[in-house]
């Protein structure tokens, strides 16, 4: 790899991980938010919480992957022909081949990490995402530390806490219990903490008062403690084993799943659709690089407008990526729809490759270009100031 090349490549990825992070940090927050109030119910740390919905970020990087690279790109071709050099690089006789083997080594290595990320990274992280939320949801200490809100913890067990304090205290305790259809029990509990050991997990109260209703009888039976432990391991569930959804299989599962496979014999159509999906992830990032360059590589003058050309390399890859996931959709249920991902990945790169190899420049029409050229300049003579 030459100097020059050397040097395309360094502003391109550079760019690339720039935008990727970028991007994915921005939509990791949004997405990270909305799973706060599960975090906070355990009383974990930041630190527990960034590592937990940090599960999602392969998922999040191999989808914004490939958009990240064609920006990166369109920037370094920007730059390049806005400082003259893709014009000084073809007089002097260099190869538009030669500047996009540039390119394509970046989309290269973006091809592997999705291809990693696709086989192995992205269902591990979501695998790891499921087995903690199952936990979770098994665990009857994170359902009823919610202060402010009255929790069923079973048919007939209701409870509610005031306030939870940073030292872990529970005040302001009330809890409803049902369960036995000749006695309801109510307990009233100005404090109360959490208890886990060998014996079980129990939720130990203090001062407080047992209020016990029986059927038939009008007035209840009204008993104050000082202390008083209430059982919650008969509340907790028992381990589940845990059923991983075909997103979270990796890509080996997918090729050779196991025929007893509840989801695969239920759902194999999904199976497909998904295997053929990770097949075609890596291709994404060359087929935009190649897109991109075919518009955008050409050299050009100042006087010539690369705006249309930004258009039209937008959207050939959404039209692109729009077959892609059309093709994933209804390819579950009508096989031969998986094959127009193909077609198209096939015409994007086989047409780009002809269109490089050739040094066309993609163009509108002229009267197009006209057109366009004198709306605007009614437009901007309409709002132009006096």
């Amino acid at each position: 790899m030459g100097s020059i090349s050397q040097y395309i490549f360094r502003t391109t990825f550079s760019a690339f991980l720039l935008v990727l992070i970028s991007l994915t940090a921005l939509i990791w927050v949004t997405q990270a938010l909305r799973d706060i109030d599960i975090m906070t119910s355990q009383g974990q740390t930041i630190l527990v919480f960034i590592g937990i919905t940090g599960l999602i970020i392969p998922l999040l990087v191999l989808v914004i992957a490939p958009i990240a690279l064609l920006i990166a790109v369109a920037h370094t071709l920007n730059k390049l022909s806005t400082d003259s050099e893709i014009i000084v690089m073809n007089a002097a006789g260099m190869s538009p081949w030669l500047l996009f083997r540039a390119f394509m080594s970046v989309a290269i290595v973006v091809a592997i990490i999705i291809t990693s990320i696709s086989a192995y990274f992205a269902p591990k992280g979501l695998r790891m995402l499921r087995d903690w939320l199952t936990e979770v949801r098994a665990n009857v200490v994170s359902t009823i530390v919610q202060p402010g809100r009255f929790t069923s913890i079973q048919a007939g067990v209701t409870i509610n806490i005031r306030e939870r304090q940073r030292n872990g205290l529970l005040v302001g305790i009330f809890l409803d219990d049902q369960r036995n259809p000749n006695e309801r029990t109510t307990v009233l509990s100005e404090s109360g903490e959490l208890l886990d050991n060998d014996n079980g997990t129990f939720l130990v109260l203090q001062k407080g008062f047992i209020q016990r209703q029986e059927v038939g009888k009008d007035d209840p039976a009204i008993v104050e403690f000082d202390r008083y432990a209430f059982d919650l391991s008969q509340f907790s569930g028992n381990a589940q084993a845990v059923k991983y959804s075909i997103r979270e299989r990796y890509l080996w599962q997918l090729a050779f799943p196991d025929p007893k496979d509840q989801f695969y014999i239920e759902q194999p159509g999904q199976f497909r659709a998904e295997l053929h999906d990770r097949l075609v992830a890596p291709l994404y990032p060359i087929a935009f690089v190649v897109i991109a360059f075919a518009y955008l590589g050409a050299p050009r003058t100042n006087r010539q407008s690369r705006a249309l050309s930004m258009i039209g390399a937008i959207g050939g890859v959404a039209l692109l990526r729009l077959i892609g996931f059309a093709s994933t959709v209804f390819g579950a249920t009508v096989p031969w729809m998986l094959s127009l991902q193909y077609i198209g990945f096939a015409i994007a790169i086989g047409g780009g490759l002809f269109v490089i190899h050739r040094g066309l420049i993609i163009e509108p029409p002229a009267f197009l270009t006209n057109w366009i050229a004198a709306a605007t300049e009614r437009i901007s003579q309409r709002f132009a100031t006096p």
